[in-house]
């Protein structure tokens, strides 16, 4: 409950209830879906390879940039030598042809990159379309015009198409990871603004924002104080959705060849390179692609669950784990 609406009723007498936690009321809806736990499971080992990706590669003795010609067989085009892709005790997931570098060292610092370029290109998203659309909500008719013309804008160019043009005449020696972070940030963050926009115009005409105004709260502290605490379900239930979605495209960037560069490892740069390898070496395509599926699976199913718990009144879009079969016995 607002400040200001306390402040108003001050010296009634009636002593408001404290409010149950928030944290453990969302906690504990989680909890009841399966699903959602298991996919969180998924992303947080996900994220714990990504960060011990030095040690983990220090165990096995290999690093993911080292060639081993000795280990590929050049009178077939490079094959590595040896089943399975040259796996050994030396190299847990063999080797990559052609260059014989450790693929186990390539796949753990390639989820480093790509889990890294989403999650910043989300925060780049969730700043920018929050404070576009909080100034939209707010704002008087004119500013309202100009920010969601903006948006429209935004919304309606073609990611794919302009974050291929603005990587090409980015120069080559500006951090590329960092590049493709900023350019799918700063194109596709018309979508968190529309729903932010939308939920603030609702929320600015509860009681509690009325009696903020009417208190002589100004703009930034109602937007700080009273709305962004209403927002933070929607946006968290977006942004946590946004993150599989930019895994994709940084992802597809990589394989078109203007997203991360070699010798940097990351899973659409090593799916560029192995799409000719799939008969000769299929674990060289196959590793990465399942990366890439159980992360963008386990995020989505890990987003749905957040959904859900933030506003128990909608039903999972997913039957796994969400307690049909409770609703079915009943």
């Amino acid at each position: 409950m607002s400040e200001a609406l306390l402040a108003s009723g001050a010296g009634t007498g009636v002593t408001a209830p404290a409010p149950a936690s928030g944290a453990r009321q969302f906690w504990r809806r989680l909890r009841t879906q399966r699903a959602a736990l298991v996919a969180a499971s998924v992303v947080a080992l996900l994220v714990l390879v990504a960060l011990a990706a030095p040690l983990l590669t220090a165990i096995e003795g290999q690093d993911p940039s080292t060639y081993h010609p000795d280990l590929i067989d050049s009178g077939r085009g490079g094959v590595p030598i040896g089943s399975f892709g040259g796996i050994s005790a030396e190299h847990w997931l063999g080797v990559e042809p052609q260059t014989g570098r450790d693929l186990f060292a390539r796949l753990v610092y390639g989820a480093r990159v790509s889990l890294g370029v989403a999650l910043a290109a989300t925060v780049v998203q969730v700043v920018l379309g929050v404070g576009v659309g909080i100034a939209a909500g707010l704002g008087n008719r004119l500013v309202d015009q100009v920010l969601s013309r903006a948006t429209d804008v935004i919304v309606a160019m073609p990611l794919m198409v302009l974050s291929l043009a603005l990587m090409a005449i980015v120069p080559s020696g500006f951090p590329r990871p960092v590049l493709v972070a900023l350019v799918i940030g700063l194109i596709a963050w018309g979508g968190t603004a529309k729903i932010v926009r939308a939920q603030t115009i609702t929320l600015k005409e509860l009681d509690y924002v009325a009696a903020a105004r009417l208190s002589g709260w100004s703009t930034w502290r109602i937007a700080r104080r009273e709305l962004l605490p209403g927002l933070a379900a929607p946006v968290i239930t977006y942004a946590a959705l946004l993150v599989p979605m930019n895994i994709t495209v940084e992802a597809a960037l990589s394989f078109l060849g203007v997203g991360v560069k070699p010798p940097t490892a990351s899973w659409g740069q090593m799916l560029t390179a192995a799409d000719i390898w799939y008969q000769a070496a299929p674990q060289y395509l196959l590793l990465p692609a399942g990366a890439l599926f159980v992360t963008v699976l386990a995020l989505t199913v890990l987003g749905d669950g957040v959904r859900t718990a933030l506003d128990p009144r909608a039903a999972s879009r997913l039957s796994i784990g969400t307690g049909r079969k409770r609703e079915g016995k009943a």
